[in-house]
């Protein structure tokens, strides 16, 4: 393991050991906050506010990664085709000054705006609204001319009142152990899944199985890397039987590295927290080779990107029927 290499999430998530006592009894607790919370809004004594446009939440149960933001690139662009002006709201996590409400646009400050907003603004050119409070991004995307808010995250954000819910899991970890944070990976109990309209599993690059019923499979597409300094793009195979620095600031980095490893790519593996703010130094490698990365994490270190860098962006593709069930629910 490289000396950068962090563990993403506790062990115990997700390897099948016993949690600590410690987590075991916070976990009670916090169930107990989410039940309660969730009932308040049920029962109306907490207030959820429509923007008054159609609202689809793209989000999980599971804290860390699950592969939203591409699937929340795909949406935007397929609404845009289906005649839709689709805007995007976010919280921006891990950006400085998180109590101000931001546009976002391609090329801004990622400390500013967040690293998976920055990039969502750049996939799609849809616009792009920064705030904690999901309702005020929501109604300041309607009053700017949306007619359709995408809510990158915020399943649990009931504040915001919503027409549609997509649930997005990982293939390969799922629920994990099935336990509340921070004994298990779960913001929400497994049941709250159930309401959710659709359940979008990611399969990554793999190919192998289709999901379980009512479940729809996600797989993603690598594009070709990206220089960061400047020059010609590469295909993916164009790294394969070579060694590279394999850089991924995500909830799971394993599935960058994985897809990597697929391609026929050696990886030397440095993993950082989720939203980490890169500096040079972090690239401080003792071996002159190329350096591959996410396009998540590429958006904060094209400032000082060296040559050699380069970021792998990946497409979500879904089946069709997925697509038609999703604009025939919107038009109900």
């Amino acid at each position: 393991m490289s000396r950068r290499q962090l563990p993403a999430t506790p062990s115990w998530w997700f390897d099948g050991n016993t949690p600590p006592l410690h987590a075991r009894l916070l976990s009670v607790l916090y169930g107990a906050v989410v039940a309660l919370r969730r009932g308040l809004y049920r029962r109306g004594w907490l207030r959820s506010r429509h923007p008054g446009v159609p609202v689809v939440i793209v989000g999980n149960i599971v804290a860390g990664g699950s592969g939203k933001t591409p699937l929340v690139i795909a949406l935007v662009q397929r609404l845009r085709a289906a005649g839709w002006t689709p805007g995007i709201a976010s919280r921006g996590h891990g950006r400085k000054d998180a109590k101000t409400a931001r546009w976002v646009e391609a090329g801004g400050d990622p400390a500013l705006c967040g690293d998976e907003p920055l990039l969502l603004a750049a996939a799609t050119g849809a616009k792009l609204r920064v705030d904690r409070d999901r309702f005020a991004a929501a109604r300041a995307l309607a009053d700017a001319g949306c007619d359709i808010v995408v809510c990158d995250d915020g399943l649990q954000h009931y504040a915001l009142a919503r027409d549609i819910e997509i649930e997005v899991q990982d293939a390969r970890r799922r629920y994990g152990n099935g336990r509340l944070l921070p004994a298990g990976p779960l913001r929400e109990p497994v049941e709250r899944a159930a309401d959710c309209a659709f359940r979008v599993v990611n399969f990554g690059v793999s190919d192998m199985g289709d999901g379980e019923p009512g479940e729809w499979p996600m797989r993603l597409r690598t594009g070709q890397a990206q220089p960061l300094a400047g020059g010609r793009p590469l295909p993916l195979s164009a790294f394969a039987g070579q060694r590279v620095h394999a850089v991924a600031g995500i909830g799971d980095p394993e599935r960058f590295f994985s897809m990597l490893r697929d391609a026929g790519i050696a990886v030397v593996a440095h993993a950082f927290p989720d939203h980490h703010a890169y500096t040079a130094a972090d690239f401080d490698f003792s071996s002159p080779l190329p350096v591959l990365m996410t396009d998540k994490d590429a958006v904060k270190c094209a400032a000082f990107a060296a040559a050699g860098w380069y970021a792998v962006p990946v497409q979500a593709a879904l089946p069709e029927a997925f697509w038609v069930a999703l604009l025939d629910r919107l038009k109900a």
